[in-house]
């Protein structure tokens, strides 16, 4: 009787920190996913605001640099995450951030500027209801994870074609698509960080945590945003 009460004792303190590392580590996803949106969208209001440097950067070749820079940069940080510190990928996420601030600076030439916020605002409420879900969920929804990566990838392809084309009834589908994408992946993405952490935490690999907080971080960022471009051109006002 004394040890099955000590295996229950040790299991319960065991659930309690495991609970407890998975709070911290979630603290740490959303808040690193917060500052990278700061840095975003501080970096998109100084260039956007300035006519003289948004001509320079969105005339030319040097448009499609800045269109392409933040998907260059995914990848190359998919590819050398492993060879990063804990420190270094936290740097590049933030550097990732300012440089789609950049590259998503037109927004305030095009919309106003209440309707961005507005549009940040229902994008945000949106963000934590469906984040919140997919932590809270008991469901499994792991098996939405390749069916999500196809859509993006076609959503991906389709916009690169009408940057061409110009077709506002493609734009039109793509934002709908997509909205509906990134919200699923939103759910996915939360879930997903949550069970690697549970299934990692009792290795007590902080420099691998630290890391995986970090790319969490990233892909719930890529979620928000791309969520809210694709609502700001379904429900954004022009100027």
């Amino acid at each position: 009787m004394a040890d099955y009460k000590t295996a229950r004792v040790a299991t319960g303190t065991r659930t309690a920190v495991i609970d407890e590392g998975l709070r911290a580590h979630m603290n740490k996803v959303y808040g690193t996913m917060s500052v990278g949106l700061l840095i975003t969208f501080l970096a998109a209001w100084a260039v956007g605001t300035n006519q003289a440097l948004m001509v320079t950067l969105f005339t030319g070749f040097t448009r499609y640099i800045v269109m392409f820079a933040p998907l260059i940069m995914v990848f190359a940080f998919g590819a050398m995450i492993n060879r990063m510190s804990a420190a270094g990928a936290q740097l590049f996420f933030y550097a990732f951030s300012a440089v789609m601030g950049v590259s998503i600076s037109y927004i305030f030439l095009i919309f106003t500027n209440f309707s961005i916020a507005q549009v940040f605002l229902v994008t945000s409420i949106a963000f934590a209801g469906l984040s919140l879900w997919g932590y809270t969920t008991k469901k499994d929804i792991s098996g939405w994870g390749s069916f999500l990566i196809m859509g993006v990838i076609g959503l991906i392809v389709a916009s690169i074609v009408n940057i061409f084309l110009g077709s506002p009834a493609i734009m039109f589908a793509i934002s709908v698509i997509g909205v509906l994408i990134f919200a699923g992946l939103t759910a996915y993405d939360t879930q997903k960080i949550k069970s690697m952490y549970l299934a990692h935490a009792q290795h007590g690999d902080s420099e691998w945590l630290g890391k995986s907080a970090i790319m969490g971080a990233l892909n719930l960022y890529l979620d928000f945003i791309n969520m809210f471009m694709f609502l700001l051109n379904l429900l954004g006002n022009r100027n």
